[in-house]
């Protein structure tokens, strides 16, 4: 039985209102890696990866529906206090809940034209037009900037990160190489320490 424009525009609403709207994501991050980490709230009905066309190709966004609007109200909550992690390592992603512009499936609600007609520069609203056209480039300026900024530090962070990663290698190298050479035996009996306690 197929649905009136009204019982489908309902149940779009209500997808809407389950769904989380997450951005900031690696390129690495898979379907399968968000529905791991927001399954641990709930039950992942659906991811949809979003590339940032207008951005930089290390920059990805999602909507993840959830079961139910609960859940996915816990995870807003939940990523506004911690950072989220991929690979033990934080990430500065954001959180939010859905709204209906971000689909790209929404369906027509009955009733609502959209009527685009060129103005006479003599119509009285021709001004306020122009400034309306004109505030939207200074807005869109502005997000580019801004835009430039977080990617700047989101790249700051992917450096620091992966050198810190780096570190640690080597690290747990060293430590590896230690205890191949018997460099811990010798320590171990200098201190007279059991190698369980070491």
């Amino acid at each position: 039985m197929e649905l009136s424009l009204e019982e489908t525009y309902a149940a779009f609403e209500e997808k809407v209102k389950k769904t989380v709207y997450v951005d900031n994501l690696s390129n690495q991050v898979t379907k399968s890696v968000l529905e791991t980490a927001f399954g641990q709230f709930g039950t992942v009905v659906s991811v949809e990866l979003i590339p940032a066309y207008f951005a930089s190709s290390l920059v990805y966004a999602a909507l993840v529906e959830m079961s139910s609007v609960k859940q996915a109200d816990e995870i807003v909550s939940e990523m506004s206090e911690c950072p989220f992690m991929i690979s033990g390592m934080p990430r500065p992603v954001r959180a939010q809940k859905a709204e209906m512009e971000m689909f790209d499936d929404r369906p027509k609600k009955r009733n609502k034209k959209i009527i685009c007609q060129w103005m006479d520069p003599n119509d009285q609203k021709f001004e306020t037009a122009k400034k309306i056209k004109e505030l939207t480039k200074k807005h869109a300026a502005e997000a580019a900037f801004m835009m430039e900024l977080q990617l700047a530090k989101e790249e700051k962070l992917h450096n620091q990160q992966n050198e810190t990663l780096r570190a640690n290698y080597k690290k747990y190298e060293l430590i590896d190489g230690a205890q191949g050479n018997g460099t811990v035996k010798q320590l171990a009996a200098c201190y007279k320490l059991t190698l369980n306690e070491c």
